[in-house]
């Protein structure tokens, strides 16, 4: 089965809330990076929730068929990159989201409203 990149970004959005993530972001890298077309950036506020968040993204996509291409992160549960082909998933730590401030190395990116 495949999904459209717009798509697989919503089922990541969807399974991220559904576990109570924070400030979900999506961010359309189309015409910015090569890397991939979106990214979903949140965060849990504790290393269980972190997994938790992860680990229904993961199982999520696994029921639409898909692959993951990669999961870096999950034992120490401060920032878990998720690989999901055109769509790059970071789960943070409250205290690593502040630090990183990834959305701000991104910033040409566009904010993207999902469904």
């Amino acid at each position: 089965m495949t999904l459209k990149p717009e798509e697989l970004l919503n089922l990541a959005v969807a399974a991220a809330e559904d576990k109570k993530a924070m400030n979900v972001v999506a961010l359309d890298l189309r015409g910015i990076s090569l890397i991939s077309d979106y990214f979903v950036i949140c965060h849990g506020n504790s290393d269980t929730q972190v997994q938790s968040i992860a680990t229904e993204i993961r199982k999520r996509v696994h029921e639409a068929g898909l692959e993951i291409r990669g999961v870096e992160g999950m034992d120490s549960a401060r920032w878990v990159l998720m690989d999901l082909g055109d769509v790059i998933v970071h789960i943070f730590h409250r205290d690593e989201r502040d630090y990183y401030n990834i959305e701000r190395l991104w910033s040409d990116a566009k904010v993207v409203e999902t469904v």
